[in-house]
């Protein structure tokens, strides 16, 4: 059964801090029961800072990153050495800086690289490698707000997609073109985190709470298998309704 859960911290730097933390402890107890734990990584201002502070952290070698398959939610389609591009942010944080076996490490296909500016191409090769699993240990996702995940936008042709991976063109913010996963594959996932700050996705965040649609706020279909987690600062979190159980601000 799924639970869904929230979190709420003092300000977006205690999250994104807090968020490594609990990211080190989860690869920890994946690979203590012997297995390789898969993750989904996500882009933007707090989901880098979270690989920042994970870099940083003591606690950063207790997991063996040879043993950790390493994905992403959305990419940039944009040439490899753009800084927008989602992969590059991350090397620069955290994966640089750790032990990865590269070829554990899967990015999404950028305009200068094999499929070249074939962009439905990149997301079909990347499909292909997110469906020879039967779903991530670990989906992390950042959210818009209008209450976009990954790439997929309210109302857009991808919210309603069901392939795997899916090209999504025209993007209401820069750059247009990008590869996302796809709200299914998003739900195949052991556990989905979305980790958000900032007083403008207050509403989004309420919104999805309240029971709102995926169509509306692709953030509402976002749920993982067994677990669902929504970590949040307490601006984010400034417009949820009472009723809801929510942790003490840390």
């Amino acid at each position: 059964m799924n639970h869904r859960e929230v979190v709420i911290h003092g300000t977006a730097e205690l999250l994104a801090a807090t968020t490594a933390a609990r990211l080190v402890t989860r690869l920890v107890d994946i690979q203590s029961s012997g297995r390789i734990p898969s993750v989904a990584l996500t882009g933007g201002g707090v989901g880098t800072s979270v690989l920042r502070h994970l870099n940083a952290s003591p606690a950063r070698d207790a997991v063996d990153w040879s043993r950790v398959e390493i994905f992403w939610g959305d990419e940039r389609f944009v040439p490899s050495s753009d800084p927008e591009r989602n992969e590059g942010q991350a090397r620069a944080a955290l994966l640089d800086h750790v032990r990865v076996d590269p070829a554990r490490v899967h990015p999404m296909a950028p305009s200068d690289g094999e499929f070249g500016a074939d962009v439905d191409a990149a997301a079909s090769a990347y499909a292909d490698i997110i469906d020879a699993r039967e779903g991530l240990d670990l989906v992390m996702l950042g959210m818009g707000g209008e209450g976009h995940v990954a790439s997929v936008f309210p109302e857009s042709p991808a919210v309603y997609d069901t392939r795997p991976v899916v090209a999504v063109r025209n993007c209401p913010k820069p750059p247009p073109t990008r590869v996302s996963l796809t709200l299914p594959t998003i739900r195949r996932a052991t556990e989905v985190w979305i980790i958000t700050a900032g007083a403008e996705k207050a509403g989004a965040v309420a919104m999805t709470w309240d029971g709102a649609g995926e169509v509306a706020v692709p953030a509402a279909g976002a749920v993982g298998r067994t677990r669902t987690l929504w970590l949040l600062d307490k601006y984010s979190a400034a417009a949820l309704p009472p009723v809801i159980s929510r942790a003490p601000i840390a």
